[in-house]
């Protein structure tokens, strides 16, 4: 990492802030928190993820081929290492949520809620490796904070376990070397001018878009 990360450190809270989205964006975590949703949504949403963090998995692998920048590189493969792991603890909640094996498999999902990973999807194949790194990273504090808040819900209001509760579990919690290696490849991607700030900006906006359009289109059903 280079000595000096205040230009990328200072994008990126500028673009967080910018991006913050309301309380009342999220239509479905206000009613997993109050107890009022259905038990099945967390089988909706295991099996929903299921498909999501396959398909980011291979976008971020796809990321950190492409990129030329080694730390943005490094980034990806770091991501995409986490994906995995995530992706294990899927099966527990759907089990939890009285979801049975064959009906995950079975499951078809929803445009609204596949949004977010098609166009992850697409800039893997077209976007500059360090301007999805904003992008994605803009969009990490509204999904761990998501994932924290419905945590505590599953245990308080719907009395799941800690195995049930894992996958939100792992998500809630910053990882500060995550953080880092995303300001270390930013500060590179300024560095070496490919880092282009309104296309960077863009991205973020949308996956912040995407990322409400699956917990909204949850709700609506």
């Amino acid at each position: 990492m280079g000595s000096d990360t205040s230009d990328a450190r200072e994008l990126l809270r500028s673009i967080r802030a910018e991006l913050a989205p309301a309380e009342s964006d999220n239509r479905l975590v206000p009613l997993i928190e109050s107890g009022a949703a259905d038990r099945a949504v967390f089988a909706a949403i295991a099996a929903e993820e299921t498909h999501i963090v396959r398909s980011d998995w291979r976008s971020c692998l796809q990321l950190a081929t492409r990129a030329g920048e080694p730390t943005a590189r490094a980034w990806f493969s770091g991501v995409a290492q986490g994906e995995s792991l995530a992706l294990g603890k899927l099966p527990a909640l759907a089990l939890a949520a009285g979801m049975t094996e064959q009906e995950l498999d079975d499951y078809e999902p929803r445009a609204g809620c596949q949004a977010y990973p098609s166009y992850f999807a697409w800039l893997a194949l077209n976007g500059e490796p360090c301007d999805v790194v904003i992008g994605v990273v803009a969009n990490f504090s509204a999904w761990g904070d998501y994932c924290s808040r419905i945590a505590i819900a599953m245990r308080e209001r719907y009395e799941f376990d800690a195995e049930a509760c894992a996958f939100f579990d792992f998500f809630a919690v910053p990882v500060p070397d995550v953080e880092d290696q995303a300001v270390a490849a930013v500060q590179a991607g300024i560095d070496t001018g490919r880092l282009d700030e309104r296309r960077a900006r863009r991205y973020g906006r949308l996956f912040q878009s995407y990322e409400l359009m699956f917990w909204n289109t949850l709700a609506d059903t």
